[in-house]
């Protein structure tokens, strides 16, 4: 087991580690010079990537929505040809439909 002084030693309180660690941060902050078009070429960057994103997700959507038409479209054209049973024309009118109402 190990003994653990109940006060803590001078100068090494939160308070101190806080400043040291402010003064260090300060210190290399003042060291970075930024590019004078960093923004300008930042920004354009952004701008590009969005436009790509945007320009993707058009095309995507185009592509999904072509594929279900030809899908749709093959579907229907594997259809039978036969008009089937509905619409087969045989039977009587009377057994088939309900009476029109005449004018």
């Amino acid at each position: 087991m190990t003994h653990r002084d109940a006060t803590p030693s001078r100068g090494t309180g939160p308070d101190r580690t806080e400043q040291e660690l402010r003064e260090a941060l300060s210190a290399l902050a003042g060291g970075v010079q930024a590019a004078p078009d960093a923004y300008r070429t930042a920004r354009g960057e952004w701008l590009r990537r969005g436009r790509r994103r945007r320009l993707f997700l058009a095309v995507l959507i185009a592509v999904v929505f072509a594929l279900a038409i030809l899908i749709g479209l093959w579907v229907l054209n594997r259809a039978p040809a036969d008009p089937g049973v509905i619409f087969s024309g045989t039977g009587s009118p009377a057994a088939g439909s309900l009476p029109r109402p005449h004018p």
